[in-house]
């Protein structure tokens, strides 16, 4: 009967302790995830993931920034600014924005996946290998999605205050120079160049920075919001007139083809109060159209605009 008791004294012992090891185990892997909500779903994500595939420039720049480098990445419009990636020989060429590479992105075994729009469509397949985040900003609401973009891989990496401190001086650079640029009437029009075409864009729109963040006033309050843009002729511009004309050359960028500003500059551009007063801009395509919302590229884009209207 004694034995009986120590036997069952034992083996209560056992249970008690497997369930201490369990229970120890389920706050380990609490405390190892994170929560993420994103634009597209909400997501378990480890801790600082050690391997990441990105497929978003603006989250190649603040990884960068905080000193996380990817295992994977689509070289192929890799913007000069992060050209560094495609001379780093350990990084897995994932196929493009547009047609990842599914089995290479497989191979590189990551435990998180960050996309953007490009990528967008293929958010389920990609979520099947690791868990997957969305951080494209929202044109509508450029800052505040920024601020949540990278304050969640801040907060994913732990680095929120240092990401913090980024955001909130850029922000202080944005209040700055918006305050100045907004006491002009001058008023500005964007344009994309793209194979002698020219496309226009507006408040709210991809390039709709330059109004709604900077204070540029538009030329015209009534152009459509569209991913290419609104197709505008020659004449257009003339009988806008900006003040400012801001240009990016797609085909610079994607083609390769160098900028031809007499090209561009033709005779009824050459009209305007904006080639007159040499108020012509020209927007690096590289921060401007492959990337943006990111620590860097917001930076420079804010450089851009404050220098272009104030000339500081």
């Amino acid at each position: 009967m004694k034995k009986i008791h120590i036997a069952l004294a034992l083996a209560i012992g056992v249970i008690i302790t497997s369930c201490g090891d369990k229970k120890e185990k389920n706050v380990e892997n609490a405390t190892n995830t994170i929560e993420i909500v994103h634009a597209l779903d909400t997501v378990s994500v480890n801790i600082q993931p050690k391997k990441v595939v990105a497929f978003d420039i603006g989250a190649m720049e603040t990884l960068n920034e905080i000193g996380i480098k990817p295992v994977g990445v689509p070289l192929e419009f890799i913007p000069e600014h992060l050209k560094f990636l495609k001379d780093d020989k350990s990084i897995i060429d994932v196929g493009s924005m547009m047609e990842p590479n599914f089995e290479k992105i497989y191979a590189a075994q990551p435990d998180l996946i960050v996309i953007s729009a490009r990528s967008e469509k293929f958010y389920k397949q990609l979520s099947e290998i690791a868990p997957t985040i969305f951080t494209q900003v929202d044109n509508k609401d450029y800052v505040n999605s920024f601020e949540k973009n990278n304050l969640m891989l801040g907060k994913i990496f732990g680095q929120e205050e240092k990401i913090q401190k980024r955001i909130h001086d850029l922000k202080s650079l944005i209040n700055s120079s918006r305050d100045e640029i907004s006491k002009s009437d001058k008023k500005g029009l964007v344009i994309l160049y793209n194979k002698g075409k020219f496309s226009a864009y507006g408040k709210n729109s991809r390039f709709g920075f330059i109004h709604d963040v900077m204070g540029v006033k538009p030329i015209d309050q009534t152009l459509e919001v569209a991913t290419h843009g609104q197709p505008i002729s020659n004449e257009f511009i003339e009988t806008t007139n900006p003040d400012y004309l801001f240009i990016l050359d797609r085909s610079a960028v994607v083609n390769g083809i160098k900028t031809n500003k007499n090209e561009i500059e033709n005779a009824l551009i050459k009209r305007t109060n904006a080639y007159k007063n040499n108020n012509i801009i020209y927007l690096d395509p590289q921060i401007w159209y492959l990337s943006g919302g990111g620590l860097t590229s917001t930076e420079q884009m804010i450089n851009d605009i404050k220098q272009a209207v104030l000339k500081i």
